[in-house]
């Protein structure tokens, strides 16, 4: 039994283990070759946003009907999206499966901006040079927030292990109590360890916040159209990486309401999806449960009815007792499991499209665009390496 038990552990850290870490590095490390960031400044807290017509457009400005159709295409698909998040049911608000749905939201989202720069027919050169600025660092910071998440993901990943050689404990007639309960304790404490790239995620969130109010774009009603559309992109994106960011955190302190006056044709949309879902959050965290996650949950609920059992032992006349709790959290953890790989893989996905943004821009940049891109921040880049 014990070459068994060596064999399986093996067998588990040489796949699952190496596989989820390395998809962290591979990320990292993409990254930390790509830092472009302006220098860091002190991050203010979240702002309220008032008209983002106002802030980019000169009174008088004229936008043809071909440019407002193109704009208002492209709001009214931003609300359906959005629409498209608000669940029937909030029992399954913070689902994984709703978590995969918001990050594939958020990659159709940017596909669908990349799409109009093409409609608009806007190339680089006529972009203005402040707002090239601002985009290189954003995205610089989202692409620092998929790897923090992706860096949650794999550690909830990791706690599987634990959970997988408890329940190869409690198998068969041989029942082995204190290993299986050696294997939930590691669980408990793995789960409720902290992950600090999580702690930087929310000083990443409100410098993202403060750009939301961009730079004006002056004499060119294509740039006022593409400045207002990315004003919408923007939004959605903070909003969906902090619901992330509170959810994994396991607290509620730092969820913060982003507040915009009702002046696009996806406001509505957004307001109401953005009530729902921070009342559930806080909801859930006043009512003393320790994560939003519904699958985490459903697997903690399950180790506290198994954990007893591995102090105590169980009558062997009552081994279907034992039987019907490991089915219950193997079921269980199976679902988290699966979950966090499909969630893994959509993370990337995002991370792949903004990868891609970024580096289309810099390319044109460098080959038609006399305006310099922004400087590597050297101290950002040896974290990374770290």
């Amino acid at each position: 039994m014990g070459k068994f038990f060596l064999s399986l552990w093996g067998n588990l850290k040489l796949g699952l283990l190496n596989n989820i870490l390395s998809m962290v590095f591979s990320l990292s490390l993409q990254l930390s070759i790509l830092k472009m960031s302006a220098p860091q400044e002190s991050h203010r807290p979240y702002l309220r946003f008032g008209n983002p017509f106002k802030m980019m457009s000169p009174k008088g400005s004229y936008l043809s009907s071909k440019l407002l159709a193109l704009l208002n295409s492209f709001e009214e698909t931003l609300a359906g999206r959005l629409k498209s998040l608000k669940p029937a049911d909030k029992e399954d608000i913070l689902k994984l499966s709703w978590m995969k749905q918001a990050i594939s939201t958020l990659c159709a989202i940017h596909t669908d901006v990349k799409t109009l720069i093409t409609d608009l027919g806007l190339p680089v050169s006529d972009w203005d040079e402040k707002w090239i600025g601002v985009y290189l660092d954003n995205s610089l910071k989202m692409l620092d927030m998929c790897v923090a998440y992706s860096s949650e993901i794999s550690r909830l990943s990791q706690g599987h292990l634990y959970l997988q050689c408890g329940l190869h404990n409690l198998d068969g007639s041989s029942a082995q109590f204190m290993k299986a309960r050696s294997s939930l304790d590691g669980w408990k404490q793995h789960i409720n360890s902290k992950n600090q790239r999580l702690e930087n995620c929310f000083a990443i969130l409100d410098s993202l916040t403060e750009s939301l109010n961009l730079p004006k774009i002056k004499n060119s009603a294509k740039g006022k159209v593409l400045m207002h559309a990315m004003f919408g992109v923007r939004v959605a994106t903070v909003f969906i990486c902090s619901i992330f960011a509170v959810a994994f955190s396991g607290s509620a302190e730092k969820l913060k309401d982003l507040q915009i006056h009702e002046t696009c044709l996806w406001t509505e949309a957004f307001v109401d999806l953005r009530d729902f879902i921070s009342g559930e959050i806080r909801s859930i965290y006043s009512g003393g449960r320790f994560t939003v996650l519904k699958e985490l949950e459903a697997v903690d609920v399950g180790v506290k009815k198994l954990y007893p059992v591995t102090q105590d032992g169980i009558d062997p006349t009552d081994s279907e007792q034992l039987e019907l709790l490991t089915l219950d959290l193997t079921k269980k953890a199976e679902s988290f499991s699966e979950g966090l790989d499909l969630l893994a893989k959509e993370t990337d996905r995002f991370f792949q499209i903004l990868l891609t943004g970024r580096d289309a821009l810099l390319c044109n940049l460098r080959v038609g665009s006399t305006v310099k891109p922004v400087q590597p921040n050297n101290n950002v880049h040896e974290q990374m390496v770290k």
